[in-house]
């Protein structure tokens, strides 16, 4: 892998997902970060969507080997922002608790509850200073307004608000604990946006979620739950989801004109 030092990229979007997402079949070199959080998942693999330039990170390792709470999160993220990355889109598989949101769904979600506090790594800030960010809208407004207003454009029809309940897995869901998500007022649960999201923030990054809705989560279907039936619906809205994508980057303004970037100027004393 190659070896790169802050500031020597110009590439400002990063994308993380699973292998799906990846242009074409060519290995790519790989650009290695050493973080002092330990090692990202992969390689940094450098994609390009209509000439413009992403960095791209598989979440879950080269080979989907490594389970979403054993995700080194701030490794991954804070390897970004040392590449010099502004952006970061990050592509989820999901269940859905809403019977309005049917597997296969393409989901723009706008809110989190977090249910892996305690459990995972999840600030940058363990002391000597104290941050508190602001995660009151815990997803960049303006990302979000350029996936929804691409999806119009395209006619690709998305879910464009949903609450996102995020879980430590690896087991799936039960059908009581789905009940009591959906009391929350969840839409979609997952298992690997916290503390992606939030440690985004808390490095002024912008961060925005995609997630498709691979299956209805435990007891809102009287079918069994399964991971083909997973694999089987990302495949069937990929072709949309990397077009989506490809069209969102292009419309980004070149300059961030959200709170995400002053994330830090009132978060601590």
């Amino acid at each position: 892998m190659t070896e790169i030092k802050i500031g020597l990229t110009e590439i400002k979007i990063g994308l993380i997902g699973g292998s799906g997402l990846s242009e074409g079949k060519v290995k790519k070199e790989a650009i290695s970060v050493e973080t002092p959080y330990g090692q990202p998942s992969a390689g940094y693999e450098v994609e390009e969507y209509n000439s413009l330039k992403v960095l791209f990170l598989k979440r879950h390792g080269p080979e989907h080997s490594i389970p979403p709470h054993k995700v080194n999160y701030r490794a991954n993220i804070y390897g970004f922002k040392h590449l010099g990355v502004e952006r970061v889109f990050g592509v989820f598989a999901v269940g859905s608790l809403n019977t309005k949101i049917s597997p296969g769904s393409i989901v723009i979600p706008d809110q989190i509850i977090d249910f892996t506090q305690g459990v995972r790594e999840s600030s940058f800030y363990e002391g000597p200073k104290v941050v508190h960010i602001d995660f009151t809208e815990p997803f960049c407004s303006e990302m979000r307004r350029a996936l929804i207003k691409t999806a119009k454009n395209l006619n690709i029809a998305i879910v464009p608000t949903a609450t996102y309940i995020c879980v430590n897995g690896p087991r799936l869901e039960t059908a009581a604990e789905i009940r009591f998500f959906r009391k929350t007022g969840a839409d979609i649960v997952g298992m690997t946006l916290m503390p992606e999201a939030s440690l985004a923030r808390e490095l002024e990054l912008c961060y925005a979620a995609v997630a498709v809705v691979g299956n209805y989560a435990a007891g809102v279907s009287k079918k069994p739950l399964t991971v083909r039936e997973v694999i089987e619906s990302m495949n069937k809205s990929r072709e949309s989801l990397k077009k989506l994508l490809k069209e969102t980057f292009k419309i980004l303004p070149k300059e961030r004109n959200c709170y995400c970037k002053d994330a830090l100027k009132n978060a601590s004393f």
